[in-house]
Order: structure tokens, then sequence, then C-alpha cells
């Protein structure tokens, strides 16, 4: 179309399949690393042979390309031989075994970030999820290098975007102009951002951008000679004042003034800061003395400047910025920096590789660069070396505490640092986390505790019968995650509780000679308001939760239940009266409740004694506790039974329980190998579950004691387990323990 603004001709791309070419640019590098390079392209070119790109070029000038935008950034051999390599395993069946082989792990680990960044594609205009995509591209680069040849290679990917089919052109560009040209700016790239946002316009809105072209080209040789003449004016008020300073040309790219244009409603003509000037001093303080001088030749606009200097960017970038009024009232910006700044400025995050080669006696002066963000960075490189360190303080000033993740349907989240698989399924939504049953990272089963990482795909899998489980507040980070899980279990644990008062207050009726417990509809509505004002609760399920949590006796709630029930005329039963009242040891009852295991929160097993069926067992009515269930010989249960006796009540156990209860064992050994393993054996043949061990620190004496908390049926199954510990070598003694104080 002739309307791309960076040259593309086939001439350049051939010339540029040999070596040579890149040699040229490759100055800086040792003849060491240079070998290094001239293998990586050798191996490259032998891997791509046969292949073509859509100009019908040699494949090979695209990797070279690639590599030729790195060394303009000065990179090292490292990446200059991952960016000859870096489609590579993706296009020509080389494994990443055979490339930590010939090159070594560093190249090929920067070859395999590339490649995973490839497989991503990013498929919406949202603007939340743009942001989240290129935050996430980042966070999985493990090595900035990786960003750097994945910019570069993009940037050769748009020069030449011409030759590829027409309907690719939109996708393309549009995640060039999303995403990739915002993490150029993010990470201070300005010139590969300027290209990449006009690349990227050019093939996007190809009418808009060839008029916009020819309206600038006009006001540029329209307005040359005003241009002219502010530069002759500056340059002499700078010369008159004795201060070197450079001064350089900036034009705004299309795509910033097409941008302004229809962000702000504006004409062309009501676009005033198309040109401006860059003025390159030698310190610090000559920036603020050459901003004086430039103030004292034309006047500036209020409130047109800004202090990037003392309050320097996120990405590094420093400049003091002021729109003056020049000749003819046109209005001109000046952007005024140090020569380390204006490094920065261009090319950013490469700039800790640039500044060291172009000032390599400089890297330990103070002066360098005002900027600590930037500082830090070039210490750490001078420092370690190390990329992926450098990287990482890059991402923490970035994004400090945030992990993207995608659904399986490649939408991105954002959670905090540390979340784990649980956390994302509450962000999904909180029925999605209440029923979450297990869950896949990248196709694989993981725990549920399983920390997520940047790039991971998750997928959770749901039953309708699964519920949050008290465990996951031990390891979920997020609040949402907290807050659900935790309401859903005070839900839970008032509906258990709600029923088990109901079963108390009904059995604790029938010691008073009432079969059952009235309803609270008709007559019976009054009953209930009465009971409810005596018991100061606000409504009926209120009341029975209270009886359940043990903050209510059922006994007297039953006691002035029947008189109310009596004043409307009903009458006990003298028979269920008799046989329900009292019971063998003549200890008035509350009625018995039966245990099965199925009570969840509402009813809790003494951890002093835990009981298991076959035990003779009391109920004790903690306040706001529920029911705890001791032994009856448990010591614990026989002193409060002596100081609270109103709040015990009869249970038992149920024929057929349907789960099985922890009980805790003291297993007396003498020490050996393979002690712990012949007694988790003995365990196991009497199909008993270890569910906690607990050995004291006992290890230089003869014996030690090993506590075991084992889930068995029944007493009989936990008699059983103890024979076969007895009979197991090594074991001196072993008995149930309980607290005996």
């Amino acid at each position: 179309m002739g309307l791309v603004p960076a040259p593309s001709p086939a001439a350049a791309n051939a010339a540029a399949a040999s070596f040579a070419s890149l040699t040229a640019k490759l100055d800086y590098l040792s003849p060491t690393d240079l070998e290094h390079v001239r293998l990586a392209y050798r191996f490259a070119d032998q891997a791509h042979l046969g292949q073509l790109r859509n100009s019908g070029e040699p494949y090979i000038t695209h990797p070279i390309a690639v590599a030729a935008q790195c060394a303009e950034w000065k990179l090292d051999a490292q990446a200059l031989m991952a960016a000859l390599l870096h489609d590579a395993l993706e296009d020509c069946s080389v494994t990443k075994i055979e490339l930590i082989e010939r090159f070594g792990s560093p190249v090929a680990e920067l070859v395999d970030g590339l490649t995973k960044l490839d497989k991503l594609h990013f498929n919406t205009r949202e603007e939340n999820q743009a942001e989240s995509f290129r935050k996430m591209l980042l966070a999985m680069a493990r090595d900035v290098r990786v960003i750097l040849i994945k910019l570069a290679d993009r940037t050769h990917n748009m020069r030449t975007l011409s030759d590829a089919p027409r309907e690719k052109w939109g996708r393309i560009a549009s995640e060039t102009l999303d995403i990739y040209a915002p993490i150029a700016h993010r990470l201070g790239l300005n010139q590969t951002y300027r290209e990449l946002q006009n690349l990227a316009f050019c093939h996007l809105r190809p009418w808009r951008f060839a008029i916009l072209s020819k309206a600038v080209a006009k006001a540029r040789s329209r307005r040359r000679d005003l241009i002219q003449k502010v530069q002759r004016e500056v340059e002499t008020a700078f010369t008159s004042s004795g201060m070197k300073v450079r001064i350089a040309g900036r034009e705004k790219t299309l795509y910033s003034i097409y941008q302004k244009m229809h962000e702000k409603h504006l004409s062309f003509a009501q676009v005033t800061d198309i040109y401006g000037f860059r003025v390159i001093a030698p310190t610090v303080i000559d920036c603020y003395t050459a901003l004086g001088t430039l103030h004292q030749l034309y006047k500036p606009v209020p409130g047109k400047f800004k202090d990037h200097i003392a309050i320097g960017k996120i990405n590094g970038y420093q400049s003091l910025h002021t729109t003056l009024v020049g000749p003819s009232g046109v209005n001109v910006e000046f952007q005024v920096r140090t020569e380390a700044m204006h490094i920065v400025a261009e090319s950013g995050v490469a700039a800790h590789w640039l500044y060291k080669v172009n000032n390599p006696a400089e890297t330990t002066s103070g002066d360098r660069l005002s900027s600590k963000w930037l500082q830090s960075l070039l210490e750490i490189q001078d420092e370690t070396r190390d990329a992926a360190e450098f990287w990482d303080h890059v991402k923490v000033d970035l994004f400090p505490d945030a992990v993207y993740v995608l659904t399986p349907k490649s939408q991105i989240m954002a959670l905090p640092r540390g979340a784990t698989v649980v956390d994302f399924a509450y962000a999904i939504h909180s029925n999605v986390g209440d029923r979450t049953l297990a869950a896949k990272i990248n196709g694989e089963q993981v725990p549920l505790r399983t920390e997520l990482k940047n790039g991971d795909v998750i997928e959770i899998v749901t039953a309708p019968v699964s519920t949050p489980n008290p465990a996951w507040l031990g390891f979920v980070r997020t609040a949402r995650a907290r807050s659900k899980i935790r309401q859903h279990l005070k839900t839970l644990a008032q509906a258990d509780s709600e029923g088990m008062g109901e079963k108390m207050l009904t059995q604790a009726l029938r010691a008073e000679g009432i079969e059952k417990l009235p309803d609270d509809t008709g007559n019976n509505q009054q009953i209930w308001e009465k009971l409810l004002r005596f018991s100061g609760n606000k409504n009926r399920s209120e009341l029975l939760t209270d009886i359940g949590l043990g903050k209510r006796i059922a006994s007297i709630v039953a006691k002035r239940l029947l008189t109310l029930l009596t004043d409307s005329g009903e009458k006990h039963d003298a028979v269920l009266l008799t046989r329900e009242r009292f019971t063998a040891n003549d200890m008035v009852s509350q009625g018995g409740i039966v245990l099965d295991g199925s009570e969840n929160s509402s009813v809790k097993f003494a951890p002093c004694c835990r009981p298991v069926p076959g035990d003779g067992i009391v109920g004790y009515l903690g306040r706001g506790e529920g029911l705890i269930v001791h032994a009856d010989d448990c010591t614990v249960a026989v002193r409060l039974k002596h100081k609270d006796s109103e709040r015990f009540i009869n249970v038992e156990w149920s024929d057929e329980p349907v789960r099985t209860f922890e009980t805790e064992v003291l297993v007396t050994v003498t020490n050996g190998k393979g002690v712990l393993a012949r007694v988790a054996a003995a365990l196991a043949t009497a199909e008993a579950d270890i569910t906690h061990i607990n050995m004291e620190d006992e290890a230089a004496q003869d014996a030690t004691d090993l506590r075991f908390i084992i889930a068995v049926r029944d007493r009989n199954q936990l008699e059983v387990a103890l024979r076969n510990l007895r009979r197991t070598p090594s074991v001196l003694k072993a008995q149930r323990a309980k607290i005996t104080q």
C-alpha cells in the first residue's frame, strides 16, 4: 500500500539473511560471545531450512531481524542466541533438551519462555481484560529479556504485516495496540512504543492513517520556518547563558494525534502540541537552569508544567515538561532531561544494558541516574548479573502483589500472590466455591491448597453434595473466600443447631408428658409468642438454635411450654410421663438423644476422652458451644457434673453409626529402626485409620511414647487394634489415652 511508516523492502530482508548484517551491530560483544551467537545462527538457519515467510523470503530473515533489534538495545549474548532460536521449539520440532545440550540452560529457558508466551492469544477488546493480559504477559516472563525479545519479535512482524493475509491484519494490529505497545511504554521503550503504535494504526485504520499522514506532512512543511526559528532562538539563548545543551526536535506519533482527536472530539487544526523539542542538559541542576532559560525566552502556558525528575514515573522515566507560547502564538512543548534520563526515556528497561555499554567508566557514579528506581536496577545488574533477579525487582514495582491466571475459557483473573485454588473458585462465584470438590491446574489434578502461579489454567470440579470444609480457612488468602466460607459454615452450624435444639426440646417435652412439639400456626401461634417473650428470643428458629447451642436449657423451656399448653386446655399424657420422666438410675431426664455421627457441627466429641460407640456417654450443654459428648467415666465430665449438673442430658449411641470416630492411643516402644512402620502396619491390619501422630522427643532414650489419633467404628475395633499393637515386636505397652487429672 505504501503506507507503512517503517520500511520493509524485500531487498533489505534478503540482505538480512546473511549473518554479516547482524555482526556489524555486535561490536560490543567479546569474541567468545560472538562465536556463541554465530553457532546459534547456524543452528537456526539449519532448523528453518526450506521454510519461507509470507513474503516468499527465507524464514531465517525473521530471527535475524529480531536479533538485530535486540542488538540495538545491546542485549547480552544469551538474549541474542534466544532471539535467533525463538521459533525453533515451536516450528522445527527442536526439543528443549536439545537446546540445553547445545546452548546451555539459560538460553533454553529464554526460548521456552517465549514459546509459552506465543501460545497465549488475547481475544477480547474489553479494557480491563487487556490490562490484565498485559500484566499477565509481564508476570509470566521470569526474565526481562523474554519480554524484550518478544517485543522485538512483534516489531518485526508488524513491519512485515503487509505481506500477511489481509484478514489477519485487524486481529494482529488490535493485539499490538492493546497489549504490546502499552508493555513497551510501561517498560520505557519509547522508540519501540511509537513504532508499534504507528504500524498498528496503519494496518487497523489505513485510510485514516493516510489522511492524517498527509495532514501532518502539510503542517510540517507549513510550519518548517516556525520550528527552525524556535530552534535558532533557543540555541541562541543557551549560547548566551553559556550552557552547553543538545537540542533535538520531537514529533507526536500519528496514532497519538488520532487518539487525541478521537477522545476530545478535536479537529486536526485544534491539536496544538504536535511539535516539541528535547533539551539534553549535562546535570540535573542544569535541567532546572535550562527550564528557567526557556521560561525567560517564551511565556509558559499555565498548568502545563510537570516535574517528572522530582517525581519520576513508575517505569523510570524522568524529564521536566513545559509548554511555551512560541512565535505567532503557537504552543511548543519542551522536555528537559540529562543524557542518562534520555537513554532511559528512549530505551527504558533496556537502559541498564545500554548505559553500561555507553558509559563503562560511570557505572558506579552516584549521579548517573537520579531515578532511585533505575539506580536500584543498575545496582542489581552490577552486583549479580542475574536477569531473573533484575526482572523480579521490576515486577515488584509494576504489580507487587498480583498473580494472573486463566479460566478454561481463557478469561484472565487477578488474585493476590499466594492465592490458592479455593480462592480462585470463590472469585468465580460463591456457589462454585461452596461446591468445590477438586481442581486441575494445566490439566493435572492438584490439592485444593495449591498456590497459583502466573499463567496457570485452572479448572474447578464441583459436586452438588460438596460443602465448604472448615480446614479451608487455614490456607485461603482472599477476604471474599474467607467470608463466604465462614458464612456458609455459620449457616450450616445454625441449621444443625436448630435441628438439635428441636430434638432436645421435643425429648424434654416428652419427659413432661407431651407427645410432640406444637407447631407455630393457628391457636399455637399465641403460645409461641408468649414462650418467646419468656425466653427473650426473636423467633422460634432462634430459640431452637439457642437450645441446640446450650444457651437455653431444654428442660426449663419445656416446663414453661407445658404451663402455656396447660393454660390453653391441653393435658399431658400420664402414661408417657411415667415412661419418659424417670430413667433406671432415677435421675430426672430431659429425654435421651440418639447419636449416629451425622449430627455435624451441632454435636462435638470431647477431646479429653474421645468417646467411641460402645463407651458409656453423657451429654453436656456447653454455654454457646452446643452439645459436647464425654465418656461417662471422663474426669472432666465428672467435675462438670458436680458444678453444673442441670446442663447434663442423657445421650446414647445409635445401633448403626454412619461414620468412624476418633480416639487416642498411647504406645510405648523401644527405640530402633523400623519401629514406627511396624506400629503403623499393626493399626492398618486392624483397619484403623491413623489421622495424627505425635512423637515425644526422646530419641536418645531406650523407650519412647508414640501418641496416635486413630479413627475406628466402635470399641470392638479399638480393642482389636490395641491387641495387634501389644503383639508387635518392640511395643512395650499399648493403651487408650485419656486425660486423668
